[in-house]
């Protein structure tokens, strides 16, 4: 990382070319990192970069972090970072396709997909809208088998007659193909006819996302 005064002398080229011809003290940059400047200058004489307040500069002022501490040019990192993405995977929360069941903790643990996967969820910026769940049971066979994993998009909560939808009825989650039926009523319908419909009134049922992609991916 560089030291303090190569940090401090980008911070205050930074903030020349906002303010024009008049120079920048170190008491600008304290103001523009949200720093009492006393304390700033304790941070100065013992050569310790606020890595807090500048990450929050960087981000409002959308500049490369990495160039700022590193020297790093954003173009050289964006190969290496094209290569990682993750989702949630919420491990002991299963999707019942058959009787329904729900268990539910906080933790979760993360999933790494590929390029195409991630282009195939709606890009980079909307995989925080995105969760992964695995499937229980067989009621929604040949389409989704016990131990699946499912994505599922939680923006996507709006009914669409035909979808594969992970909905919560009562304390039971399930994974069905949702159908607008008669009398306002919503039929979970099971893809295995071995297995009942089921029918709620939108008031009984809360739709917790479209499942968009079956994976197979390695967890960490």
């Amino acid at each position: 990382m560089l030291s303090f005064d190569e940090v401090l002398t980008r911070l205050k080229d930074i903030l020349s070319a906002e303010v024009g011809e008049r120079r920048v003290y170190d008491k600008d940059v304290a103001e523009a990192l949200g720093i009492a400047p006393a304390y700033f200058a304790v941070l100065k004489k013992r050569g310790t970069v606020p890595l807090g307040p500048i990450a929050d500069f960087c981000a409002r002022k959308k500049i490369s972090i990495n160039w700022l501490l590193y020297d790093q040019a954003p173009k050289s990192l964006e190969e290496s970072t094209e290569k990682y993405a993750t989702i949630r995977y919420f491990r002991q929360i299963n999707a019942s396709a058959g009787d329904g069941a729900l268990n539910w903790e906080e933790g979760f643990e993360t999933i790494r997909i590929d390029e195409a996967l991630v282009r195939l969820l709606g890009g980079r910026r909307h995989l925080k809208h995105i969760d992964a769940l695995e499937v229980r049971g067989d009621s929604m066979e040949p389409l989704l088998h016990d131990g699946d994993l499912v994505a599922v998009d939680r923006s996507r909560q709006s009914v669409r007659n035909g979808g594969i939808y992970v909905v919560r009825i009562g304390e039971e989650l399930f994974i069905k193909q949702l159908e607008r039926g008669e009398e306002g009523k919503i039929a979970c319908i099971s893809l295995n006819r071995l297995y009942p419909l089921l029918l709620a009134a939108p008031s009984e049922i809360d739709v917790i996302g479209e499942a968009v992609a079956v994976m197979q991916k390695e967890k960490r």
